[in-house]
């Protein structure tokens, strides 16, 4: 019955007419997605009114194209002029941006896009296997829970800010400091306006994002002459191919940190209102705690291209399977797809998959072959912009700083926004000239609303502390998130200090304790393992007297033995 379905379903995806639907859908969604300050779910708004005539897998065809096509096509401006073209994307200008600037734009460019391509595929087969068992996990997470995993998400700040711990941590809380500017969301209280009437409604994301990305670099590319009159690659005069064969082999090679990343992105996805604004730094950061030589990152790391891009592509499958197995919307885009299904009769819900199977199907299989098209439309797409790397820096920052104005202003058609484009960028300018990380701002002012927003959500239902202890998932990221401060120090001194020893063991014991309070056997089952391989790293370690390894120092060259 299930081969049935999914022949059924293909055989109306294949169909002529919704492959070219997809196509041009995945087409405008890479337009879109490259277009800072456009975002994808505007792109799929705009969508709207020719779906609704059409029959649903048409419909849902081609948004699913716009989706995927956007998520992928943030990496063609983040990498390139160093501006995300979306949220899902700000991770990757960290080491994309740097990698095409060292002359490696080729392979960085075809990181992005098959990481994308691999992290999708993977979101896909998670959302065609796992959907119902997957999603209920949504529904554990109230509000004590999602406030716990954006504590976690902003203890990436340590991480990020490197060396200048303090001056992350003075970032972040500008960032928090920011996003409590205007009406708090549930009682519309005013704050911070200082008498202002244009500062009670807050600063709008993007603006913000682009101001402190864009116009800073700009900025910084344009004030000496010299750097003005050159081209964003220094090799103008060489033809960038576009290395599709190096890029697959390096993403095989690192292929724990696409399956990790394609998880993480997986998981973000089911959480209701998360999306990949959160996943792909959440990726970004466990890639770089992952690494040997963490100090590479930002610097053009190909794992802090492949991490980002492979997250954020598999973000959709998760809120994707949330928005079909329980009906509700992982994400603001899901949204708007479940309101395209409810014009047409369709209600997603746990029958959702038995009642509709070829509908169902169908979705699956268009999610799938969209990323196919995706891979052959951005070969195409970086050609063209790649082209765009041999104009001097100074009509580059022209020609972007008003491209970026009118997608600013395009966004709510507010001259406010301009100016927030234009003090932010002055802002990101003056901080990077004080060696100030720009990335914990921006977390801030993402992640400060939704941490407020939940906080609010857990003292309204409740003003008991110890639900945030007692809670099992919110006391996993709690203490995840100690660990998560701690790990910089960790990596600091592995190899140099005994407690370093202690550190993955002692984690894996800690981490068991919620899963052991969530009364699932299977979930008691992993606990159990993590403990038993904890306990058997510890007897380890102990059976070879407790001696330090020593970590092989960043660009050491290995030593060769003579035959």
């Amino acid at each position: 019955m299930i081969f049935e379905n999914i022949g059924l379903a293909a055989v109306e995806v294949f169909h002529y007419h919704n492959l070219m639907l997809m196509l041009i859908g995945v087409f405008f969604g890479i337009i879109a997605g490259a277009i800072p300050g456009f975002t994808v779910t505007m792109a799929v708004v705009l969508s709207l009114p020719f779906t609704f005539g059409m029959p649903p897998i048409s419909g849902l065809s081609t948004m699913l194209g716009i989706y995927v096509g956007g998520l992928s096509g943030g990496l063609i401006s983040g990498m390139l002029m160093g501006i995300p073209g979306t949220p899902a994307s700000v991770a990757t200008t960290f080491d994309g941006f740097p990698a095409v600037r060292n002359g490696k734009a080729g392979l960085a460019l075809g990181l992005g896009v098959w990481s994308s391509f691999f992290g999708g595929l993977i979101g896909a087969c998670v959302l065609a296997t796992l959907a119902p068992s997957i999603a209920m996990i949504g529904l554990e997470f109230g509000p004590w829970a999602l406030f716990s995993l954006i504590i976690f998400a902003l203890t990436i700040t340590a991480s990020l800010a490197g060396e200048n711990m303090v001056k992350g941590l003075i970032a972040g809380n500008f960032g928090l400091l920011f996003a409590a500017l205007g009406a708090e969301e549930i009682n519309a209280v005013d704050r911070l306006h200082f008498g202002f009437d244009v500062l009670s409604a807050g600063f709008a994301y993007l603006p913000v994002l682009i101001g402190l990305f864009a116009f800073s670099q700009l900025l910084g590319d344009i004030e000496d002459p010299k750097i003005a009159r050159a081209p964003l690659m220094e090799k103008t005069g060489i033809k960038v191919k576009i290395e599709h064969w190096a890029a697959v082999k390096a993403i095989v090679r690192s292929w724990p940190n696409l399956i990790r990343s394609s998880a993480i992105g997986v998981f973000v996805g089911v959480l209701p209102a998360a999306g990949s604004s959160i996943s792909n730094i959440l990726a970004y950061d466990q890639a770089k705690k992952a690494s040997k030589h963490p100090e590479t990152f930002g610097t053009g790391d190909l794992d802090g291209i492949i991490a980002p891009e492979a997250a954020n592509n598999a973000t959709a499958g998760g809120a994707l399977t949330t928005m079909m197995a329980l009906g509700i919307p992982g994400s603001a885009l899901c949204a708007i797809m479940l309101g395209a299904l409810l014009i047409h009769n369709v209600v997603p819900s746990p029958l959702f998959i038995s009642e509709q199977p070829v509908l169902a199907y169908a979705i699956f299989t268009a999610f799938f072959v969209a990323h196919f098209m995706m891979v052959g439309l951005q070969t195409f797409a970086l050609k063209a912009f790649l082209m765009l790397t041999s104009v001097p820096m100074y009509t580059m920052a022209a020609v972007i700083l008003v491209y970026c104005a009118i997608g600013t202003f395009a966004l709510n058609n507010s001259e406010f926004d301009m100016w927030t484009l234009f003090w932010f960028g002055l802002l990101g300018y003056l901080m990077k000239k004080f060696n100030f990380p720009l990335t914990p701002v921006i977390l801030g002012v993402v992640l400060g609303d939704l941490a407020e927003l939940n906080l609010n959500r857990a003292w309204t239902i409740s003003d008991d502390v110890s639900l945030f202890f007692t809670q099992p998932w919110s006391l996993f990221f709690i203490l995840l998130s100690l660990f998560s401060v701690v790990f910089p120090w960790y990596q600091k001194f592995r190899g140099k200090r005994s407690w370093t020893l202690a550190f993955i063991p002692g984690m894996l014991i800690v981490q068991s304790l919620p899963l052991f309070m969530m009364g699932s056997i299977i979930r008691a089952g992993i606990g159990g393992f993590m403990v038993a391989l904890a306990l058997w790293l510890l007897w380890r370690t102990a059976q070879r007297g407790w001696i330090l390894e020593p970590v092989e120092p960043l660009g050491a060259k290995p030593t060769v033995e003579p035959a």
